[in-house]
């Protein structure tokens, strides 16, 4: 073999190396990427309090009027859409609270965080596809961020205790220094960042409170403190920033009339059911014992006007929620304002989510800044569901299956960005794969799938081969 032929082999040898080259559909450096959640920042929470950082984020990025999140309007669930772009039903974590039917086990919110079973049930989230296709990643205090999916870990990730306090200021600063040491010391490619806040105090004062008007201020100079700390770091042109919400908040009505409470209800009776998940928030779950269902199902469908009763296999289809496992036969939701009270009155928030996402109090922000993102751009309200392909293109994976559509918000992205060809295999609403994406060409026409990298490479490097040979 003459030796620019044994020069092409070694070539070849190279490109069929395990882990050469990027991920399809990415050629030359890569942008990171920061995806931050600030828990039940309701849609319209910058229009009663001055948020200069944000509407400096708006006008040099992209913003949306408003994003509506998955039903059920929950922080886990809504923040696992996010990193799957499947809706709940597909996804499987269709509560805050772990809970077993057969052994009538139920934890709080904080413990559930670290249960692994639960969050890990066949739907992969983006940090383990983006290791997978050679990435790093990190997740800080973001709900799923801190269990093993098919047996692998996020590279760097934190969880917040039990008592962890959301509301400290100078603790997020912290975090955000830490996130930065992250991107350029541990060479970190996408981070998830979360902050609990301002939920909590929506929650404990509500949405109309003084309270969470100077909240949502402190959320403001925080993203004015992460934005200086990208600069700082040296990331401000190589770094995709996402600031975003699970879902918004509305106001408890606490001293209504007709509270939904169902230890009053006459003709129903908890001597029926054999598991219950009432008392959090709007929703609730129940499952009749043998041979009640029936009965309970036509002692609640009119029990009460504020309350939506139903069957599992005829919960509305357009919630994408009942068809799951977990969900018990008989599934319900209260009208915005009204929460469920069970055996007793235990509920006492001002604020509260979960409601119908279809609400507009249940709708959250978006905005987004960076090298990939045009500028002073407004675009019109999405689906949450969406937002996983945005966030694999900027990456440069390939997504796993889902239910989100690249298409919906491709625009938002700067042609160079929005316009790399990549195989994404995806599943629309339907579940089901769909075929590869193609880019739109600036005359309309769609051309066919480009051969990823990889693959051009190897037939280039074996007709050269076999040239020189």
């Amino acid at each position: 073999m003459r030796p620019s032929a044994v020069l092409l082999a070694v070539a070849l040898a190279a490109v069929l190396a395990p882990g050469a080259g990027l991920p399809v559909g990415r050629q030359g450096p890569r942008n990171k990427l920061l995806l931050v959640s600030f828990d039940g920042f309701r849609w319209d929470y910058d229009q009663d309090v001055e948020t200069p950082n944000l509407d400096a984020m708006a006008l040099d990025g992209v913003k949306a009027r408003y994003m509506t999140p998955a039903f059920v309007t929950m922080t886990s669930p809504c923040h696992f859409t996010l990193v799957t772009g499947k809706y709940i039903e597909n996804h499987g974590v269709v509560h805050n609270m772990f809970y077993n039917t057969t052994s009538k086990v139920k934890l709080p919110y904080h413990a559930t965080l670290g249960i692994q079973r639960w969050w890990d049930n066949g739907s992969v989230p983006i940090w383990i596809t983006a290791q997978r296709q050679g990435l790093r990643t990190g997740s800080f205090f973001y709900p799923g961020g801190n269990v093993t999916y098919q047996g692998t870990a996020v590279t760097l990730s934190r969880k917040e205790g039990v008592l962890h306090n959301y509301k400290n200021e100078t603790e997020w600063r912290a975090n955000i220094d830490t996130v930065m040491r992250w991107f350029t010391e541990e060479g970190l490619d996408l981070v998830t960042l979360y902050f609990g806040e301002p939920d909590s105090t929506g929650h404990r004062y509500g949405p109309d409170s003084q309270q969470r008007r100077d909240m949502v201020k402190q959320v403001d100079r925080t993203v004015g403190y992460l934005r200086d700390g990208i600069r700082r770091s040296g990331l401000e042109g190589g770094l995709n920033l996402i600031v975003t919400s699970d879902h918004g908040m509305t106001t408890v009505n606490k001293k209504a009339g007709d509270l939904v409470e169902f230890h009053k209800f006459p003709n129903f009776t908890f001597k029926d059911i054999e598991f219950e998940l009432l008392d959090y928030g709007p929703n609730g779950m129940l499952l009749p014992k043998e041979g009640r269902l029936e009965a309970v199902y036509q002692a609640l469908k009119d029990a009460h006007p504020r309350l939506h009763v139903y069957k599992k296999e005829s919960f509305p289809e357009s919630f994408h929620y009942a068809n799951n496992p977990r969900v018990t036969p008989l599934v319900m939701y209260s009208d915005p304002g009204y929460v469920i009270h069970g055996r007793l009155n235990v509920q006492f928030n001002n604020g509260e989510h979960g409601f119908d996402n279809q609400h507009m109090d249940m709708k959250t922000i978006f905005r987004a800044m960076g090298p990939s993102f045009r500028k002073g751009l407004e675009v019109e309200p999405f689906e949450s569901v969406h937002v996983y392909e945005l966030l694999c293109r900027l990456l440069g994976i390939v997504p796993e299956a889902n239910d989100g559509a690249l298409s919906t918000l491709l625009p938002m992205l700067m042609p160079e960005a929005g316009s790399t060809p990549s195989p994404t295999p995806h599943a629309g609403t339907s579940g089901v794969p769909g075929t590869l994406s193609t880019r739109v060409t600036s005359s309309g026409e769609r051309p066919g799938p480009a051969l990823p990298p990889l693959t051009a490479g190897v037939l280039l490097a074996a007709l050269l081969l076999a040239k020189a040979a």
